[in-house]
């Protein structure tokens, strides 16, 4: 997926980077590199990393700790401070982040680091993931993921769609809007004080499970450490579950849902719309963090893998159902963004 699926994998020691295990799809027109998760086979897209103020990060897959450089992730980065004072800007905007703080970052939105952890008792993790590991959302399409309450965390900080009226964050833990050094109001979800050595374990824990996922159990251990702390973090979010969707990305994803079981490209997509493919194309990849084509792709294997646990169709008869050319293809597309072949993907999800 993306323009530059070649691309080598980034590994510790290579320079300013997004995350260890991560891969570069493209770079944007203003030179944003845009990174996507670089799965492993029979191991749930989940990475966690313990950061403290001496620099030093621990933990298994390392993905989310924001460089200095400013980059774009195609995965979810959610960021928990335990204690400390530090600083992230997305999408240009400046977030404040003080103990018990808890941000999100979608897919899509351009992230940099701002002021870094200083006291030597500081602490926080940064959790990333792709949505689909969660069985809850697996179950639904990719295109409404941002509207699914579990990730609701992730919509309170998009400056894509705006932001509620500044105030200020209650002892209870409530989020509110409030005013950073920049004088732009986000919401920060915040951990109540006497529930932050709760979220500390959570986090220990995952790392745990993150860094030995040959453990017996370990891949079960991680979805449901990774569910615990989005719901928690949902709990903290008052409001709707997202804001007011981008109307074009509404007609976009409508269009998509519409037509995915064809045989039909993203210039089908565009044209069905009356865009041209090329202007459909650049303005829902700057909008949304993905291509046309993108979004289609995995609106079809979302739908495969639906298929595949939920019948015993042939690959053939799913890839017809999909929008696919034929099961070898399936093959080869699956594998290519799930590291596993379907049929085993269908035996481990079944247990048999």
């Amino acid at each position: 997926m993306g323009d530059s699926s070649d691309a080598p994998t980034t590994r510790e020691g290579d320079g300013p980077r997004p995350a260890r295990d991560t891969r570069l799809l493209r770079v944007r027109s203003d030179g944003t590199p845009v990174y996507g998760y670089d799965q492993r086979p029979g191991v749930p897209s989940i990475g966690v990393v313990r950061m403290g103020a001496d620099g030093h990060r621990s933990g298994g897959r390392e993905s989310g700790a924001p460089p200095d450089r400013r980059h774009i992730h195609d995965f979810h980065v959610l960021t928990y401070v335990h204690r400390g004072h530090d600083t992230v800007r997305v999408d240009g905007a400046d977030h404040a982040l003080r103990d018990g703080d808890v941000l999100g970052v979608a897919p899509g939105q351009a992230i940099e680091a701002g002021d870094a952890l200083a006291s030597e008792h500081d602490l926080a993790w940064s959790l990333s993931f792709l949505p689909d590991v969660v069985p809850a959302l697996a179950a639904v399409s990719p295109l409404v993921w941002n509207l699914h309450p579990l990730l609701r965390v992730f919509s309170a900080v998009d400056a894509r769609y705006g932001s509620g009226p500044s105030g200020q964050r209650e002892q209870d833990g409530t989020t509110r809007a409030r005013p950073d050094d920049g004088g732009s109001a986000r919401e920060i979800a915040s951990v109540p004080g006497t529930e932050r050595e709760r979220w500390r374990g959570w986090f220990e824990d995952l790392t745990e499970e993150v860094t030995h996922p040959e453990r017996t159990g370990a891949p079960e251990a991680m979805v449901a450490g990774l569910t615990r702390i989005l719901v928690a973090a949902a709990r903290l979010t008052p409001g709707p579950p997202s804001p007011a969707p981008d109307p074009l990305l509404v007609r976009v994803f409508d269009q998509v849902e519409a037509m995915f079981r064809d045989q039909v490209s993203a210039g089908d997509v565009a044209r069905a719309l009356g865009y041209t493919p090329g202007h459909l194309t650049t303005v829902v990849r700057e909008r949304s963090g993905r291509t046309v084509g993108e979004w289609l792709g995995e609106r079809r294997l979302t739908e495969a893998r639906r298929l595949l646990l939920e019948t015993d169709l042939p690959l053939g008869a799913i890839a017809a159902r999909t929008g696919l050319a034929d099961g070898a293809y399936l093959g080869r597309r699956f594998r290519r963004r799930y590291g596993t072949s379907p049929d085993r993907w269908r035996r481990e999800r079944r247990g048999t």
